[in-house]
């Protein structure tokens, strides 16, 4: 991946506008720039969330807090705790996020 025409920008991301996704329990609240193609977020799951669908979109990402279940389709899951993340290509591997107690993550896409 090549990041092209992307300015250096330092991002305080408590101005960035928060947007609520609802989940199928729960809910998370996004803070997104789109910097061309590349989508960069911070995200912020309720305790109680679980994801509404199987992503099968690419994604790094990176928990800041908290601790997340990321269910795989095929039915392994994953406990991914402050400090831990994962990454994954476009189509390769369906996923879902989960988490008891909530939790902040860093997601690049």
């Amino acid at each position: 991946m090549r990041i092209e025409d992307v300015p250096f920008s330092a991002v305080d991301w408590t101005q960035v506008p928060e947007t609520e996704h609802p989940g199928e329990s729960g809910a998370a609240f996004w803070r997104t720039l789109q910097l061309g193609p590349i989508r960069v977020r911070q995200v912020r799951y309720t305790p109680g969330y679980l994801a509404d669908h199987w992503c099968a979109k690419g994604h790094i990402i990176l928990v800041l807090e908290g601790e997340l279940t990321t269910e795989l389709q095929d039915g392994s899951s994953v406990v991914l705790r402050t400090g831990m993340g994962y990454h994954v290509g476009d189509d390769l591997t369906p996923h879902r996020s989960r988490t008891a107690g909530g939790a902040t993550l860093f997601i690049v896409d």
